[in-house]
């Protein structure tokens, strides 16, 4: 079917165009809202800008297609096929993606707020300064995508595949990677604020100067990872391996680390306020070559200590 006949089928009341070949056609900017385009194939067509809200697009053919600031608030895109799509700048909130198909396509810029992206497949992406704010994004396979900037708060993300993921100044506040396996993992400059991290694996992460107030790490595993300069103030990390971490310049005011491993962590420049080190591990870290040593980074601090029962080597 052509262009031309769609929308003039739609100018004459026809909603349903179920299994219409659509294929490289040019739908850029029409407004085809509240129609049923269940199966359709939509390969390489260009549909920029195009108003396709509450419209069902469920197991559509959209590979290629060109999707970028379209409006699709509510759309049904479930199963559905856009393979290395552009959908940049597109408005798709509350949109249903579950298991689609969104391997290798662009979704900077694009707003997906409150999206249902249960069990989708994401690898590979641009998603950079996507937004994905209280979507579910359970079983979603981002694997190798990159998320800088990106605005996750509030999103679930249970069974959520990161390997090798670009988190860089993501927003995170408020989520729940409990479990997870974040191993190297860039969280350099991203927002966890109240962020359930505990018995998550972030060894070898990078997390320079990330934002993690009030986190819980505890029986998180962070060997080798970088926290230089990270905000950690009032963070749970009991129990947590820090085995080598390096902690330098991090605030760690109030933080708790009762019975962590910090062996060999590098703790130069810290800030120590009120941080509890109850039964902590602590061979061979670096304090200043003294623990009991106040630097220039504490200078307005009251008193910082070390509870008792620390293990020092």
């Amino acid at each position: 079917m052509k262009a031309s006949q769609l929308l003039k089928f739609y100018e004459q009341g026809y909603r349903d165009f179920t299994g219409v070949d659509l294929k490289g056609e040019d739908l850029s900017g029409v407004m085809l809202i509240s129609v049923n385009l269940t199966g359709v194939n939509l390969i390489g067509a260009n549909l920029s800008r195009a108003f396709l809200t509450k419209s069902n697009l469920s197991r559509a053919s959209l590979n290629w297609a060109n999707l970028s600031y379209a409006k699709m608030s509510e759309t049904n895109l479930e199963e559905a096929d856009l393979t290395k799509a552009n959908l940049k700048g597109a408005f798709m909130v509350k949109s249903q993606l579950m298991e689609a198909k969104l391997s290798g396509a662009d979704l900077s810029y694009t707003n997906l707020r409150g999206s249902n992206l249960l069990a989708a497949n994401i690898c590979g992406a641009k998603l950079q300064k996507v937004n994905l704010r209280q979507a579910n994004l359970n079983k979603v396979n981002f694997n190798w995508a990159n998320l800088h900037k990106g605005r996750l708060s509030g999103a679930q993300l249970q069974n959520t595949s990161l390997t090798d993921v670009n988190l860089s100044q993501t927003f995170l506040i408020d989520v729940d990677l409990s479990g997870a396996d974040l191993t190297g993992i860039n969280l350099s400059q991203a927002k966890l604020a109240r962020a359930n991290l505990s018995n998550t694996n972030l060894s070898n992460a990078n997390l320079r100067n990330a934002r993690l107030k009030e986190v819980d790490l505890s029986y998180a595993n962070l060997k080798n990872a970088n926290l230089v300069d990270a905000r950690l103030k009032k963070g749970n990390l009991s129990n947590a391996n820090l085995t080598n971490a390096d902690l330098t310049n991090a605030d760690l005011c109030h933080a708790s680390f009762k019975q962590a491993d910090l062996s060999y962590a590098n703790l130069m420049e810290a800030n120590l306020e009120n941080t509890d080190f109850e039964l902590a591990i602590l061979h061979n870290t670096i304090l200043d070559n003294s623990h009991s040593k106040r630097n220039k980074s504490r200078e307005n601090c009251s008193s910082y200590s070390f509870q008792e029962n620390v293990q020092i080597a």
